[in-house]
């Protein structure tokens, strides 16, 4: 031990100069790495912390400045209301609508003989494969009968605002396995129908009761497909001989203050209903129908 000690005591001044200054170099290079390895790493331009997601990336700018401050909650904006519903438009009283409870009226056995409802069917011009729409279908008196006409290719959408209507619906449906309709819970200003879908809108007895015939009539001309028609059959106001109530009545000049303002054009009219009106309104700038023309 005592050799060992003397031989290395002995060993020349540079080598002992050597070995104490890689011994310096060696400490720090360990505290460089260890310094290194806290640090973040530059990565391009942007300063990103090492094992982050990408999400992460920040200047480092934004890395000095104080945090922000929390987010105020979102405003909460009030559902909309639909606007009143009128007693009147355009020097028309507007009827009630029919309440379920009276759904057998629709289909009493005298309805053919009074209203001819096969010859209004023959001039609708229904083609097969078609999309219709029966608007206030009530219980499916016309809603079956457009089914069968349109086919098995063909939908027919039936729109109403009482879900008990719709319940009568179906269960007739259901009796004569017919599959090819979809029941409409509809609002007082829109009968949710799809966008530039319909063919054929058939709209009977109903439209002079909308409480919202505005937003009714938006929402139709927005439903109708290029070429696609509203049909409008309603009692004739101008025949006292029709024994119908005066609100639940139309006449044709009311008809036209109602209709065109609201974007559509009267292109046919068929008058041989012994009660009723039955006019067929495209939309106005529908290039199908040239403007003035009547089929």
């Amino acid at each position: 031990m005592h050799a060992d000690r003397r031989c290395i005591a002995r060993q020349p001044r540079g080598v002992r100069r050597a070995t104490a200054f890689g011994l310096v170099l060696y400490v720090a290079a360990a505290a460089l790495c260890l310094v290194a390895g806290m640090l973040p790493v530059r990565v391009g331009g942007p300063l990103r912390l090492e094992g982050a997601p990408p999400a992460a990336v920040a200047s480092r700018s934004d890395l000095e400045q104080p945090p922000p401050p929390p987010a105020a909650a979102p405003r909460r904006t009030p559902s909309r209301l639909p606007p009143p519903p009128l007693r009147e438009y355009k020097g028309r009283r507007i009827a009630q609508t029919m309440h379920y409870s009276g759904a057998e009226w629709l289909t009493r056995d005298n309805r053919e003989q009074e209203e001819r409802c096969s010859l209004m069917l023959a001039n609708l011009g229904v083609r097969r494969g078609m999309t219709l729409c029966d608007m206030g279908c009530g219980n499916g008196f016309y809603t079956l009968q457009l089914a069968r006409m349109t086919g098995e290719q063909g939908h027919v959408y039936a729109v109403d605002i009482q879900p008990e209507m719709l319940q009568l619906l179906n269960r007739r449906a259901d009796e004569q396995q017919i599959r090819n309709i979809t029941p409409v819970l509809g609002t007082l200003t829109d009968p949710r129908l799809p966008r530039s879908r319909i063919d054929l809108i058939l709209l009977v007895d109903v439209y002079h009761e909308f409480s919202h015939p505005e937003e009714m009539l938006a929402a139709m001309r927005q439903a109708l497909a290029p070429g696609g028609l509203c049909v409008l059959v309603e009692f004739r106001a101008e025949d006292p001989a029709v024994p119908i109530k005066p609100e639940h009545k139309m006449s044709k000049e009311q008809i036209l203050k109602e209709w065109p303002p609201n974007g559509f054009k009267l292109v046919k009219q068929f008058d041989g209903l012994p009660w009723q009106h039955m006019m067929f309104f495209a939309r106005d700038d529908d290039p199908t129908f040239p403007p003035g023309e009547q089929r």
